[in-house]
């Protein structure tokens, strides 16, 4: 395999951006929140923002905070932070969002001078015709402003390209991201049959947000870094995330057993396929043992040798992008 250690991977994610790079036999990764929150302007606030390193601009007389820190200054202010994408894709409704989420990818991968960069763009909903189109010409321009030869790749497939090379790139990659929960099936690495899920995080923390009271961005917080699968909550948020969680794993357990009973193209596994998942959206303790429990409560059209959590789930997406760049 040729590869070229200047090559870029950018999982381009509803919640998150991720880039991946690799340097000798290492791979290396940083991310940002895909988020941002406008606080009032001072001198000051901009000079100390300046030093610290954190992504921000002066546009109106205010200051915008992207990133990381967008979710720690809406807290503070009793805010909702402001998304460059909704259910996957650009956010139409969002004036700032080709601005923003520029400002976003340039503060992580900088100025490309030429080099390859593969970046995530997910699947059409299951069973709808989606125009993803303008999506995906729009993240290839921005990133070709900055001088990356910029190529997209299949959310799910990137998956699969990060996490499959054991079993020759044969299997069935999920991200359960922020917007969407995305699938690839996946042949001697070949994909051949892709789809989405409109449930996945974002939907569990505005149904969620809704029943208690909170800020949706406080549900998810809550939900990435105490909520766990045990059936006993005496917490009423985590509850009701649990009622919400289980929603979305049987839409996608659904919607996967609806894409095999479909589809005509498969072709016929001779031997058991693993699954990998992977996405923010999975990380809670019992998510991989609650998933297996509601695919095996009906017979699956397919056999499956295993069902596993990928290595890092929060980089495996950006991890395959790379991997794709590398061996262009």
């Amino acid at each position: 395999m040729r590869t070229n250690d200047t090559a870029l991977g950018l999982d381009v994610g509803t919640s998150r951006i991720v880039k991946a790079e690799r340097s000798g036999e290492e791979y290396k990764y940083s991310s940002e929140l895909n988020a941002f929150v406008t606080i009032p302007y001072s001198k000051i606030t901009a000079g100390v923002l300046e030093r610290e390193g954190i992504p921000h601009s002066v546009e109106n007389g205010e200051i915008v905070v992207q990133g990381n820190e967008s979710e720690k200054f809406a807290d503070l202010m009793n805010a909702e932070i402001r998304r460059t994408m909704t259910s996957g894709v650009l956010d139409a409704k969002e004036p700032e969002s080709l601005t923003q989420i520029g400002r976003l990818i340039e503060s992580l991968v900088g100025k490309g001078k030429g080099a390859k960069l593969c970046f995530t763009v997910p699947a059409a909903p299951l069973g709808h015709e989606k125009n993803l189109t303008y999506h995906e010409a729009t993240l290839k321009q921005v990133l070709g402003d900055l001088g990356f030869q910029a190529k997209a790749i299949n959310e799910g497939q990137a998956v699969v390209y990060g996490e499959l090379e054991s079993t020759n790139f044969t299997g069935i990659g999920i991200s359960c991201g922020g917007g969407l929960c995305n699938v690839c099936v996946s042949y001697l690495s070949v994909p051949v049959m892709s789809f989405s899920v409109p449930k996945a995080g974002d939907y569990i923390d505005h149904s969620a947000a809704s029943i208690t009271g909170e800020r949706a961005n406080r549900i998810r917080i809550e939900k990435e870094q105490s909520f766990h699968f045990n059936g006993h909550y005496a917490d009423k948020v985590h509850q009701v995330i649990n009622v919400y969680y289980d929603d979305m794993i049987r839409t996608l357990v659904t919607g996967l057993r609806e894409a095999f009973a479909n589809s005509r193209n498969l072709p016929k596994m001779n031997r058991p396929v693993p699954v990998v998942l992977s996405g923010g959206t999975a990380l809670p303790k019992g998510f991989r043992d609650r998933f297996e429990t509601i695919l095996r409560e009906q017979t699956f059209p397919v056999q499956i040798s295993e069902i596993r959590m990928a290595a890092n789930p929060l980089h495996s997406t950006a991890k395959g992008a790379l991997i794709a760049a590398l061996s262009d």
